[in-house]
């Protein structure tokens, strides 16, 4: 891999031919193959992480975005020991270079991004989901100032908030739409699952960053226990100050379009739909099939009916 890493250096001013390229997408896949039967053996090719960067760094984000070499690359990073438990002979982790922890995070990031935006929705199940897995890896383990500006780039920001969440273009309100995508079982798992790493595992933050519709489902179907009502994961001390939210759509309650409620009704328009109501609740209760009393008898008992001349 280092010899693989010579051929991308910022001293050549031209990037390798395409059999080099073959070579290194060989080369990830043999790596692998052989961490994915022996994943023991780990740590004696952690030597290949740095060097892994850094030719991703140098082919920098192609189109489309993940093709060879870059998805073998990708491939090759997830089963090695990125926490650097094992491999304390590396010093400092190479996952956050010294000239730029966010470098090698960002650059994964904006992968994923140009991924989501670049292929057919129905073929992002097996292509993107392994980059959002290695951001999700990568994040388990993250220093904090990582951390948080990982969380900045693809959480909700007040600006998405403008408008519904999920609705315009921005990294976040892409995966929020892939994260209820039918087509896609395996990634829209692991999207709601990175969201709520992201939220630090707290139901409350998940509710509260990308809204309850979105959140609902994944915190039902994993067992976790939800806010009692959704406005309980926007009472923190933190949102004191801040414009209101819509706890179901995550939009700001100022930012909401005035319901379209149309013209006033007519008594005549009242009385004609409560006879409507009267003649469904009778038909209703005709069946047997449901114990229902109408609410206009219900009113004529408790004395609450008052005819009008």
């Amino acid at each position: 891999m280092a010899r693989h890493a010579k051929a991308y250096s910022k001293s050549r001013k031209s990037l390798p031919h395409h059999a080099d390229e073959m070579a290194l997408t060989e080369t990830c896949k043999l790596i692998f193959n052989i961490l994915y039967y022996y994943p023991d053996l780990a740590e004696s090719f952690s030597v290949s992480i740095p060097h892994i960067f850094r030719i991703l760094s140098r082919i920098g984000v192609l189109k489309p975005p993940l093709q060879p070499p870059v998805n073998t690359l990708i491939n090759a990073l997830i089963p090695l020991d990125l926490e650097n438990k094992k491999s304390k002979h590396l010093g400092m982790n190479p996952v956050f270079p010294k000239f730029d922890q966010n470098h090698n995070i960002e650059l994964l990031i904006d992968i994923l991004h140009q991924a989501i935006t670049s292929y057919k929705e129905d073929d992002l199940d097996h292509i993107a989901a392994p980059v959002l897995n290695l951001i999700r890896k990568i994040y388990g383990f993250a220093p904090d100032g990582v951390r948080k500006y990982m969380q900045w780039l693809m959480l909700p920001t007040d600006a998405d908030r403008k408008k519904p969440l999920g609705q315009l273009d921005t990294l976040s309100a892409r995966l929020l739409r892939l994260s209820t995508s039918p087509m896609l079982p395996t990634l829209r798992e692991s999207i709601s699952a990175m969201m709520f790493e992201l939220s630090d595992n707290d139901a409350n933050k998940f509710v509260h960053n990308v809204g309850y519709g979105f959140a609902s489902g994944f915190l039902l179907s994993h067992n976790i226990a939800v806010p009692q009502t959704a406005s309980d994961a926007f009472s923190s001390p933190e949102d004191a100050g801040k414009p209101a939210v819509n706890p179901i759509t995550g939009q700001r309650l100022d930012m909401e379009e005035p319901c379209e409620t149309g013209p006033e009704m007519t008594q005549e328009e009242k009385e004609r739909e409560a006879e409507k109501l009267f003649v469904l609740f009778e038909r209703l209760k005709k069946t047997g099939i449901v114990d229902v009393k109408n609410p206009v008898e219900q009113a004529v008992a408790e004395g609450r009916f008052e005819e009008l001349d």
